[in-house]
């Protein structure tokens, strides 16, 4: 029943480019846009896809309508479908907020807001932007992409220029409540072990970012913080479930707890003509806290550490390439391959015309840290792994 929702989504974008210079009038635009792409692993299957046969299930589709009532207030809201091998095949609100903006100096956001956090967050669910079907996992996995992208409460921006010879400062400043449902990808594991989080988890989180537009022209420096504090959910363990040093009897009811967790990163980028270089660094430590009735208090410590460099080149007017190296590892975890993953991703978009465009990447892994499901790699993870990504992007 989902993939007809998927149809009447995707129906709902082609009918909206025959109406959207009607309501122009109105200041009311509608966007979006419908990918598929196809997978292939020379041995480990990728995520909760059959890659390592070739995998089409991977079709995304977003639609988005914004308006403006008056020179200083946007509204708009945004609506996706998503299906990766046996994740998400859903319909989920990405974002409806409301935008006011005074002056240069500051601004407002409130509603389900995008979360103004790292390089790329902002705009990781705008496939059209970018030439990346995969942005570095570490710090931007794909299956928590909702999770990730906004919060609920607001976002205070604003700009203060320099001198002349100083350049400006963007900031940024949120504060609200985060969410991430039971399905999101990060619970993969953890759902395969016989629990579940019936109402996701949930908490109250805080952040701020400054960029500092450099007087080198096409240089920006930055640097963010988030702060989850607090999180909560009910957790369910079925019969055998295991979890720490435990496992479960019988059927029965628990607490997820995360007290805090904190994600700093620092960034760089610079954009000149037919060239952007980027770097950026994140570290994601915390603890994490399990109680069921009964049963000793299990707790883990995460210390993950992500970071890549990455360049691209406009060759024609139509094609660009790109590489990146990405690299992740979780300090606190065991020695081992499953302790991080390194990826290099070799890519090239070819932009048809100005709605059509294709995307190829090829990346080569080394460790098996992220992105897999045990339950789709019953032989046991192979250290190296090939992954091709080839993917077709209609926007309007």
């Amino acid at each position: 029943m989902k993939r007809y929702l998927a149809g009447v989504l995707l129906g709902a974008m082609c009918a909206a480019t025959a109406v959207a210079q009607s309501l122009d009038d109105l200041n009311i635009q509608i966007h979006g846009y419908t990918t598929q792409g196809f997978l292939y692993s020379t041995h480990n299957n990728w995520n909760t896809t059959n890659s390592s046969d070739g995998s089409p299930a991977w079709t995304e589709a977003v639609l988005n309508l914004t308006s403006q009532p008056t020179p200083k207030l946007r509204v708009g809201v945004q609506a996706r479908y998503f299906l990766l091998g046996n994740y998400g095949n859903n319909i989920t609100l990405d974002w409806a907020s409301a935008d006011y903006k005074a002056n240069d100096k500051i601004g407002i956001r409130f509603g389900k807001v995008k979360t103004p956090w790292g390089l790329f967050n902002e705009v990781q669910d705008i496939d059209p932007s970018y030439i990346w079907s995969l942005l570095p996992q570490g710090i931007y996995p794909l299956t928590s992409r909702n999770s990730l992208l906004t919060h609920y409460g607001g976002v205070v921006y604003g700009a203060i220029k320099l001198t002349p010879k100083a350049g400006k400062i963007e900031y940024r400043a949120w504060a609200g409540e985060g969410h991430y449902p039971g399905d999101d990808g990060y619970f993969v594991s953890f759902v395969e072990s016989g629990f579940t989080l019936p109402n996701g988890i949930s908490g109250p989180l805080y952040g701020g970012a400054l960029h500092w537009k450099t007087p080198l022209p096409g240089l920006m420096v930055g640097a963010s913080d988030l702060t989850d504090t607090k999180w909560n959910a009910s957790l369910n363990g079925a019969v055998g479930a295991q979890f720490g040093s435990y496992t479960l009897q019988g059927p029965a009811a628990g607490t997820y707890l995360l007290p805090a967790n904190s994600q700093p990163n620092y960034f760089a980028i610079y954009e000149k003509t037919k060239v952007m270089v980027a770097y950026e660094y994140e570290r994601s430590w915390g603890n994490l806290l399990v109680q069921f009735p009964g049963q000793p208090d299990t707790r883990l410590r995460n210390d993950d550490r992500s970071q890549y460099g990455m360049a691209t080149y406009k060759l024609t007017s139509k094609l660009t390439a790109g590489v990146y190296n990405s690299q992740n590892a979780d300090h606190q975890a065991s020695l081992g391959p499953d302790r991080y993953q390194k990826d290099w991703n070799f890519a090239g978009r070819y932009d048809f015309n100005d709605f059509l465009y294709a995307k190829a990447e090829q990346h080569f892994l080394r460790g098996t840290g992220l992105g897999y499901d045990a339950n789709l790699n019953p032989g046991g993870l192979v250290t190296d792994t090939r992954l091709t990504v080839l993917k077709m992007g209609v926007a309007f």
